[in-house]
């Protein structure tokens, strides 16, 4: 599992993928990839095209970066997420909290 963080040139969208299985491992290399950004991005992307596996600890690391980046004013997209991953998801009605495509 590897987390990698693009800032664009603007410093206004920060991209993190995550590689492999997005679990309780990955935890504290997730959490240092968005609070080590300043200033805060106004956008969140979160790339799981390479995501293998999604557990209950990811969840709750995808709602501990809305907080850190706003809460109900934070932009966070999910993005490339397989159908397995999608269904988590939507059972979770993280689409509600999140811009997920």
């Amino acid at each position: 599992m590897s987390v990698e963080k693009k800032v664009s040139m603007d410093g206004k969208t920060l991209t993190i993928a995550i590689k492999g299985r997005f679990d309780f491992s990955s935890h504290q290399d997730f959490r240092n990839v968005y609070e080590g950004v300043y200033p805060k991005p106004e956008m969140v992307v979160v790339d799981l095209k390479e995501t293998t596996y999604m557990d209950s600890s990811a969840l709750g690391m995808l709602l501990l970066l809305r907080d850190h980046a706003g809460g109900d004013k934070a932009y966070i997209r999910v993005v490339n997420s397989s159908s397995d991953v999608r269904k988590i998801l939507a059972i979770s009605n993280f689409d509600k909290l999140f811009d997920i495509e």
